[in-house]
């Protein structure tokens, strides 16, 4: 159902067809309530594109196999803005795709948090850098729940474990693990510690929710100098009383998102060491993150499991088609 971009009404008719240069008949369609007219991709990625749309999936399917931006624009002809802004359309179409997830209701979940580098604008020292991708995996459906980039600090773990907090929501057992970042587990706390009471007196403890477990990996076990050896593997945060905590030291670990990480070099060309500056500026390597994790999420079949990542996880029956999202209206 159409939504009126004046008054947001639902309550529209059809108004007769159009000719287009390159895209056959579109339809019109007009507002009951203060009478809008308006064309069926108002509120799409193609509004106001007068290029073919097998022209516009083409450019994106090129660039999420790893091709660059100006060799994707020589091939096909355009010009790299002209690439680079239908990429910020199609990007534009996240938070509309990624609702579907958030209104689902799961049984179990299990995510995997990891971060991998690339060189952004001029080098400088990795702590200084706005290369870090913090990445979140779930791990049966290999579902993208979160990609984002920016200086390697709380604020960036914050804005990836948002998502999870929003999943843990709508979930009945959670599992987080992570290869040794502690930041996953300190902002997963921040954003959901809930206060258990237990009528003794003294403040009252602040835990994880109940149901949701943090694993991480101690890379630095190690013995030192001074106190007790590390444990290998620990939760960094208290955890609810009646969470059940028995996982199996052998599947604490980030492997599927480490096999991402490596398809993610080949499939962005930002993150493949073939130039001295792989990325020009951090809103530019998002603009690529984010279409990556659409592509993904719900178009490209997974070649472990054989289907697409949102199809498997259940929060879609079947994939979607490129030409099908670019036509897709945005959410209000």
């Amino acid at each position: 159902m159409l939504v009126c971009p004046v008054c947001g009404s639902r309550d529209t008719t059809g108004h007769g067809r159009y000719e287009t240069v390159h895209n056959g008949t579109r339809s019109l369609h007009a507002c009951t309530s203060c009478g809008e007219v308006f064309s069926e991709t108002t509120g799409t990625p193609m509004q106001g594109i007068k290029t073919p749309i097998s022209k516009v999936a083409a450019a994106l399917r090129l660039r999420g196999e790893g091709l660059g931006l100006r060799a994707t624009a020589r091939i096909l002809g355009t010009h790299k803005n002209t690439l680079a802004a239908w990429e910020r359309r199609f990007a534009g179409m996240k938070p509309t795709l990624m609702l579907y997830g958030w209104c689902h209701v799961f049984i179990q979940l299990t995510f995997e948090g990891d971060e991998i580098y690339t060189v952004v604008g001029q080098r400088v020292h990795p702590s200084d850098s706005t290369g870090w991708t913090a990445i979140i995996l779930e791990r049966a459906s290999r579902f993208l729940v979160e990609q984002q980039c920016g200086r390697k600090d709380a604020i960036l773990f914050k804005k990836v474990m948002r998502s999870v907090a929003m999943y843990m929501k709508r979930t009945q057992d959670t599992t987080f693990l992570s290869d040794g970042e502690r930041h996953y587990g300190n902002a997963l706390f921040e954003l959901c510690a809930q206060t258990v009471r237990t009528g003794k007196r003294g403040r009252p403890r602040k835990t994880l929710p109940k149901g949701c477990r943090v694993r991480l990996k101690n890379k630095g076990s190690q013995r030192h100098r001074r106190g007790p050896k590390r444990p290998k593997y620990q939760a960094p945060q208290p955890e609810h009383p009646d969470t059940p905590r028995d996982i199996p030291k052998a599947l604490i670990h980030a492997n599927h998102l480490e096999g991402h990480n490596a398809a993610l070099r080949r499939r962005n060309s930002a993150f493949r060491r073939r130039t001295n500056t792989y990325a020009k500026n951090a809103d530019a390597l998002q603009r690529t993150l984010d279409v990556h994790l659409l592509q993904h999420n719900f178009i490209r079949p997974h070649w472990t499991t054989g289907e697409v990542p949102a199809v498997r996880l259940g929060i879609m029956a079947t994939p979607l088609r490129l030409e099908a999202v670019l036509m897709m209206p945005k959410a209000a």
